[in-house]
C-alpha cells in the first residue's frame, strides 16, 4: 500500500505540472485585459501600458508562466487587484468554504444513506416510490434555484433564516474566522447547506439503493439468512458494508466536487468563500488569483481520488494494490 501511495504522489506531480501549462494557457486566452480592468474606464494608454510593465504582462509567456508558477509554489505571488498574497486571499476566504462543504456533505450523508438503505429494503413501497422520486427531483433541479427557493420561503414568505451572508464569527488565532461556532452564523449556513447538499443528496440515496439491491441478490447473502442469522445482522453486517464500495467512491468524488458547485451557491447566497472569489477574480481579470484557486481545487479532487483508492482497501479486504 505504502508504495502505491508514492507511486500516486508522483504521477501526482506530472498531472500538477501538465494542470499550470493547460491553465496558464486558458487565461491567456481569456477575453479582457488585466491592466485594462485595474485601471478603470476613461484610463490613459500610458497608465495601462504603466500597469502592463509592473505586473509583468509585457514579457514573454514563459517568463510570465515562471512567475506564475514558482510565485504559487514560494507563496510570493501577488494577487493583482487585492494588493495582497494570493495564498493569504484564499486562505481567509477558505475556512467558509470549508464549513459549508463540511456540513453540506454531513447533510447529505445523513439523510440520504438511510435513505437509500431504507428504500432497497422496502422496494416497490411507497416509501421506495417517495426516495426514488424525491432523488429524481435533487438531481434535476439546478442548485442555484434551489438555493433561491429555500430564499424565497424560508427567508421572505416565512421569515425565519437570513438570506444571505455569513453572519457573526469567532476569529481562531491561525485558524481565520469560524461562524459556525456562533448561532448567528449557523443560521446562515442553513439555507446554503441545504443548497449545495441537495444533488449529493439524491446521488447517494440512489446509489444506496442500487449498490445494495445489488448485494442482496448475492448468494453469500441468502446463505446468511440460510444459517439463522438475524435480518439485521444479515443487511448491516454482511451486506451493507459490502454495497459502500461504490458509495464511498462517489462520495470521494463529492468532496472535491463541492468546491465546484459551492461557485453557484456561494454566489446566489453571497457566501464569502473561495467559490465566489473565483468569480470576483475572474470579473477582475485577476489572472494570478484564478490560477491559484484553480490548482487549489484540482489538487484537492486529486487528493480526494487518492484517499478514495485507500479507502477500498479497508472496505473491502480482497482489493489489494501491491
Amino acid at each position: 500500500m505504502f508504495g502505491y501511495v508514492v507511486r500516486r504522489f508522483l504521477q501526482l506531480l506530472f498531472v500538477i505540472f501538465g494542470l499550470t501549462v493547460l491553465l496558464f494557457v486558458l487565461l491567456k486566452a481569456m477575453p479582457g485585459d488585466p491592466a485594462r480592468v485595474m485601471a478603470g474606464l476613461g484610463a490613459r494608454a500610458e497608465t495601462i501600458a504603466a500597469i502592463r510593465v509592473r505586473l509583468g504582462l509585457d514579457r514573454p509567456w514563459p517568463v510570465q508562466y515562471w512567475r506564475l508558477v514558482s510565485g504559487i509554489f514560494n507563496g510570493q505571488l501577488q494577487a493583482m487587484t487585492y494588493h495582497k498574497p494570493v495564498w493569504d486571499v484564499i486562505l481567509e476566504r477558505l475556512p467558509a468554504t470549508i464549513e459549508l462543504g463540511t456540513f453540506a456533505l454531513l447533510i447529505a450523508l445523513v439523510v440520504s444513506i438511510p435513505a437509500g438503505l431504507l428504500s432497497a429494503i422496502f422496494r416497490n413501497s411507497p416509501l421506495d416510490y417517495a426516495v426514488t422520486t424525491t432523488a429524481l427531483m435533487g438531481i434535476s433541479i439546478p442548485v442555484f434555484w434551489f438555493a433561491l427557493m429555500l430564499m424565497l420561503v424560508f427567508g421572505v414568505l416565512l421569515r425565519v433564516l437570513p438570506v444571505s451572508g455569513r453572519g457573526a464569527s469567532i476569529i481562531i488565532p491561525y485558524l481565520g474566522r469560524w461562524s459556525f461556532l456562533t448561532w448567528d452564523g449557523i443560521r446562515h449556513l442553513v439555507i446554503p447547506a441545504v443548497a449545495l447538499s441537495s444533488v449529493q443528496m439524491a446521488m447517494n440515496a440512489r446509489l444506496t439503493r442500487a449498490s445494495m439491491l445489488e448485494v442482496l441478490r448475492q448468494e453469500y447473502v441468502n446463505t446468511a439468512r440460510a444459517k439463522g442469522l438475524r435480518e439485521r445482522v444479515v443487511l448491516v453486517k454482511h451486506a451493507f458494508r459490502n454495497a459502500l464500495a461504490p458509495v464511498v467512491t462517489n462520495i470521494g468524488l463529492q468532496v472535491g466536487g463541492l468546491f465546484a458547485g459551492a461557485v453557484l451557491t456561494e454566489t446566489t447566497t453571497a457566501w464569502p468563500g473561495i467559490g465566489r472569489l473565483m468569480v470576483e477574480a475572474i470579473n477582475r481579470r485577476d489572472q494570478a488569483v484564478v490560477f491559484g484557486l484553480a490548482l487549489f481545487m484540482a489538487t484537492c479532487y486529486m487528493l480526494s481520488y487518492l484517499v478514495v483508492d485507500v479507502l477500498y482497501a479497508y472496505i473491502d479486504p480482497r482489493i489489494t494494490y501491491d
